[in-house]
This record gives C-alpha cells, structure tokens and sequence, in this order.
C-alpha cells in the first residue's frame, strides 16, 4: 500500500502571519522524508474557518520545496472557475513541480459556496460536465481552438503552458454513487473516494469503477483508486478519547456547512451524518494495532492508496504513523 495526505489547512483572517498555510508546507516537507507519496488539498470558501480557498497557489509552495512528493487537489471546484484560467494555472504547476501534479476535480457540494459565488447548485453537474471538456481540450490542443458551450465560450484560443505530464496530469474525481463512478470511468479519470463509507462499500464501488473501465476499453489499475480516512493514531484510551473528542467537534462544523437551508440532505456527508457517529464509524482511529486491523480490512477490498486527513493533530498523526503503522504495509 501507499500513502498520502488528505484535508486542509486553516488561516483566519485575524492571523497576519499565516501561520497554518506554513505549517502545511513544512507538514509536507516532514512527509516527503518520512516515506507519503502526496498530499491532496481541498477547496473551500466562505466558511469563517479560514479553510483554504486557493488550493493551487498553496500546493506551489509545497512543489518548490519538496523534489518527488506529488502535489493534489481533492477537490477543485470547477464549477466556480473559469476554465481556461484554471487549466493555465494547473499546467503552469505542473511545470514548475516536474510533473507531479494530481489534479482532482468535483462539482460541489455546499450551498453556501454556491451561494456566494451567485451561481445556482443545480447548475453544477452541467458546468462541471463543460468545464472537464475544456479543460482537457486546452492541455491537449497544439492549435488554437475555440469552444461554445452552454456556460463558456472561447473563440480561436491557445493555452499555454503545456502541462509537463503528457498528454495532461492525471485526473482525479470525487464520486460514490454508481453513476458518479461510471462517469468518471468513462472520462478516463481515477477515482477518489470519501473517507466515511465502510471497507465493504469500498470494495462494492471499487468493483463498479473496474467494471466501467473496462466496459469503456480501459485496463483497470488498482493504484487509479485513492480512498481518505480521518486517521489518528493513540498511545491510550485517554489520547483516544481527546483525538475523537476534536473529530466530533470538526465533523459538526463540517456537518453545520453541509446543511442545505431547506433541510434538504443534497450533500454526500449528511446521509453519514443521519446515523450516530456515522461520519466517524470507519476512520483510522485507535492504536496501532487497531490501525492495522482497520487497514488490512480495506487492502482485502483493495485498496492500494489511503489518504490521511489528521485533522487537528496532522502532524502527530503523521509521525506516529509513520514509525508505528506504516512498515507494515509497505
């Protein structure tokens, strides 16, 4: 198995000196030397928690000082920005990293956001559709070309730079349902799954999105699926204790962002949310022997890559696991 980093980081904005956005970076640089193959960076705003809203601008601070670690995205939301621009700027990383740009994409899932941006939620699949169209036209296209879409229109356009990996850096989707999995399948995109459902459902919609791959004409790799699990390793029942203590705290604030104001459960996290402890039930949290328990359970459904998101202890997460979990598995 491999491993990765998952989640965020956090700079309010009565924090001048940014100090969560640097200790992310040293967090990474920590990582790379420990033996983690990447660290993937999600996307938010609006939320008053200074979570990260540009996700790219970070992750080039960690590519200019790491040399092998890959650099992800899980996820950027396309429906918020103009193609063309995005697919400039995550070519120009992937330039500037030496191609080690994972470029994971979604539709959203918080009203909020949507809100914010003055742009419709049930708008969001059909602009996601179109900007994945464009996106990869504009990675691939060595002649001007132009595009009239339902949302975006170019007219004679040439992006530049190329991105470093050919024919563009690999990409990711978040999905679970089975239509988000075919989907992805189809559009020749690897796989990222969420971190609450459990190792069997896991397995069910590994099998799904081998079997959409291959119906597509693909060859199914096991490395193409990415699964996030909260992650914490305790020395104690009492470390434990305090570590599920601040995961429930951070799965409310999350859970309180997810609501849709109607009471409508839109997003994937509430229907995890509906059951007592469901966001929580199948994190990698315990001692190390637990851990390993819990891991085995997810390589016999196979799973190959397992992201960590540490929380509010990613750091200590991070080492323990490092030194206590990780030779096991490698």
């Amino acid at each position: 198995m491999r491993f990765g980093l998952f989640g965020s980081a956090q700079v309010r904005r009565d924090d001048a000196s940014g100090r969560g956005f640097h200790d992310y970076v040293e967090l990474c640089v920590e990582a790379e030397a420990l033996g983690y193959h990447a660290s993937f960076l999600v996307e938010h705003h609006f939320t008053g928690l200074g979570q990260v809203s540009a996700s790219l601008m970070l992750q080039g601070w960690v590519a200019a000082r790491t040399t092998t670690f890959r650099i992800g995205t899980a996820v950027l939301v396309l429906p918020w920005h103009n193609p063309v621009l995005l697919a400039e700027q995550a070519a120009t990383l992937d330039v500037m990293s030496r191609g080690r740009l994972d470029f994971g994409v979604g539709k959203g899932y918080r009203r909020n956001e949507f809100d914010g941006f003055c742009l419709p939620i049930d708008e969001a699949e059909a602009r996601f559709t179109e900007s994945v169209e464009v996106i990869r036209r504009a990675w691939t296209s060595d002649r001007p070309f132009s595009h009239r879409g339902r949302f975006w229109r170019f007219d004679d356009i040439v992006v530049e730079p190329a991105p470093a990996q050919r024919p563009h850096p690999p990409l990711w989707m978040a999905a679970g349902s089975p239509e988000s999995i075919g989907r992805a399948a189809r559009l020749g995109a690897r796989l990222l799954l969420d971190q609450f459902a459990a190792p069997v459902q896991i397995g069910e919609r590994i099998a799904l999105y081998r079997e959409a791959v291959e119906a597509a004409g693909g060859r199914f790799d096991p490395l193409s699926v990415a699964v996030a699990r909260d992650a914490y390793v305790a020395t104690d029942a009492a470390d434990l204790a305090a570590a599920r203590e601040r995961q429930a705290r951070a799965h409310g604030e999350m859970i309180r962002l997810s609501r849709f104001p109607d009471g409508q459960h839109r997003s994937h996290i509430m229907s995890y949310a509906d059951r007592p402890e469901g966001t929580g039930a199948h994190s990698l949290y315990g001692t190390a022997d637990a851990l390993a328990r819990q891991l085995e359970a997810l390589r016999d459904q196979g799973v190959t890559t397992v992201l960590l998101n540490g929380g509010r202890a990613p750091l200590v997460t991070m080492q323990r696991f490092a030194r206590d979990v990780m030779p096991g598995f490698v």
